[in-house]
């Protein structure tokens, strides 16, 4: 039986064994707790450690929902399970106005941010007359399934701990998956995943929305479980609460969420009775031990206390049972000779400075065409404006016939266009067959909902099967389960070829692939080269090393200074004395 199997069943027994069990009413509490907590470091899981997006407002979103329930259930006498979509919709509006304000914000801007927005959502919960200012709401109806009321102590405890773990459930599939793969991918490599078609924009605010309603929802069991609620635990002492115990716990980590709720309550319970024996004097000192707790945490284990148990019982390799899926559906490729690529006198300039000049060129299908040039001579800034990172001052570029002059990096893929990068981008802590996996993201259909309801296996099959087709292609089938994190620069560069070729381009761009490269590494990038040339690909190549380019260019295309030097063969761009007095040496 498959390990994460097996972990779901002992977790499901336990908790079943603890509402059975005669255990104090005093534990049952505390693990109602736990669970509240729970659900909203789940989802600062997915913000905070998996997409690298800070926020200290979490709990603001559990007070709309709590408030929205209270009020609606005391004022309207409505049912807490209608309640609970009220809660979850009005929550899900502010936290789609608020991301598509702050999360355009980079740096240390977010966070302040959501500090910001978060204090007033606190301050206007304590001053609306109709929400009990700082007093609150008192007397709010309990939740009850089939007229039973579930009370605070093991009816609720059920509840709570069964949205726990179907949030658990439908975030590990979403992570496995997909978009969760995109998602993945904002954490320091939002670049690369705009290359492969991600819109990051959109699955930042996606994932906002998402933790919000994972806070919504432990806002509504935490007023029906209370019975009354105040402004107090909404507020920003709360919202660093919550991203203490993910830190704890290990804040990229799902079970993570789980371990720093259940220790960060217990700790915090045994602290309130031992310190103001200890110290003879009463005070939150408690909170002083966490700071300098978080403090070891992050010198000496930054990710987290479940890294500790991921170390000791690691997932087992994912299992390949794609061989049978069907091929993903292929873009007609352009017949031997025809134009590909069609550079107009494109130019960039910065304030007074004019990095690339009227330069054109034009690819074929089938040939390697090289662009090469002295440092600084604007070729990593043409191949921007080419694949669409940078915007264009002016010029066009046309793409099989099409104008593709205004589109973004991610539109420009979707045309058929991929592209690797001057230095490796990838997600280290997924495997090579992940990373590779990402190329195919625009080749599928599942979105975030369909993932998490597990209902994407046809699709990942044959994403998966691309994927491994892809590495295969490039002589790394070996390497399919490795962490990418783990291998040399060779293979990593390699790897980045065949994530690009997943994408199933008509034209694959080339960003100094061999620069680090050993003299063995070179040979086998070289023979990847001339075999895709033999497929029929066509490659626009970016590199230093004048051996290789030598070796494999059909066409080479040379800049000095943003200009166009000239263009030629190989052979007679080496005859050009104005190339070797530039670039290759008069002597040569």
């Amino acid at each position: 039986m498959p390990i994460r199997r097996m972990g779901w069943i002992g977790l499901i027994v336990v908790l079943a064994a603890i509402a059975l069990l005669p255990l104090p009413d005093f534990w049952i509490l505390q693990l109602n707790y736990i669970g509240l907590y729970s659900l909203v470091c789940l989802g600062l899981v997915l913000l905070t450690g998996v997409a690298g997006l800070t926020s200290f407002g979490q709990a603001a979103f559990v007070g709309i929902a709590a408030y929205t329930s209270a009020w609606l259930t005391l004022n309207l006498g409505w049912s807490p399970w209608v309640t609970l979509f009220a809660g979850l919709l009005l929550t899900g509006i502010s936290a789609f106005i608020v991301g598509c304000i702050t999360l355009r914000m980079s740096g240390h801007y977010l966070p302040l941010a959501t500090i910001a927005w978060g204090l007033s959502l606190y301050y206007l919960m304590g001053n609306l007359d109709a929400l009990g200012k700082y007093d609150g709401l008192l007397g709010i109806t309990g939740i009850s399934v089939f007229g039973h009321d579930l009370g605070q102590g093991r009816g609720i405890y059920v509840l709570i701990w069964l949205c726990v773990l179907a949030a658990v459930w439908a975030i590990q599939h979403l992570l496995d998956s997909r978009p969760g793969r995109a998602i993945r991918a904002l954490k320091g490599a939002t670049q690369m995943a705009e290359a492969m078609g991600v819109n990051t924009l959109r699955y930042k605010i996606i994932i906002f929305v998402l933790a919000a309603l994972l806070a919504a929802i432990s806002g509504w069991l935490f007023a029906h479980f209370q019975r009354s609620i105040n402004p107090s635990p909404f507020g920003l002492k709360m919202g660093i609460e919550y991203l203490f115990m993910a830190v704890i716990g290990g804040v990229g980590q799902v079970w993570g969420a789980l371990t720093g709720a259940f220790l960060t309550k217990v700790l915090e319970d045994q602290l309130q009775v031992l310190l103001p024996k200890l110290l003879g004097t009463s005070g939150s000192f408690e909170v002083i031990v966490f700071g300098i707790l978080l403090v070891l945490m992050l010198k000496f284990l930054p990710q987290g206390l479940w890294s500790l148990v991921e170390q000791r019982l690691p997932l087992p390799p994912r299992q390949m049972d794609w061989a049978d899926a069907p091929d993903l559906p292929a873009r007609a490729q352009p017949g031997h000779g025809e134009l590909v690529l069609d550079v107009r006198s494109i130019r960039k300039q910065f304030g007074g400075l004019t990095a690339v000049n009227d330069i054109s060129f034009q690819i074929h299908a089938g040939e390697i065409v090289g662009l090469i040039g002295p440092n600084g001579a604007g070729k990593s800034t043409t191949f921007n404006l080419v694949t669409g990172v940078l915007a264009k001052t002016s010029g066009e570029v046309h793409f099989r016939g099409k104008d593709i002059t205004r589109l973004r990096s991610r539109d420009i893929l979707r045309e058929g266009m991929a592209r690797t990068f001057q230095h490796v981008k990838m997600i280290p802590d997924m495997t090579v067959l992940e990373n590779v996996a990402l190329g195919a993201y625009t080749r599928g259909q599942a979105g975030v909902v369909r993932s998490m309801l597990h209902l994407n296996q046809a699709e990942e099959r044959q994403l998966f099967k691309q994927a491994q087709r892809q590495l295969e292609r490039i002589g790394m089938g070996q390497y399919l389960h490795e962490q990418a994190g783990n291998l040399a620069m060779g293979p990593q560069r390699l790897m980045e070829i065949a994530r690009a070729l997943c994408c199933d381009p008509a034209l694959l761009l080339l960003d100094e692939p061999a620069a680090g490269l050993r003299h063995k590494e070179k040979v086998a990038l070289t023979n990847v080269l001339r075999q895709l040339r033999s497929e029929g690909m066509s490659i626009l190549l970016v590199e230093h090393d004048m051996d290789l380019v030598m070796d494999v260019c059909d066409q080479l295309v040379v800049m000095e200074f943003g200009t166009l030097l000239t263009c030629g063969t190989p052979a007679e761009v080496q005859a050009n004395p104005a190339v070797r007095a530039a670039y290759l040496g008069t002597e040569h």
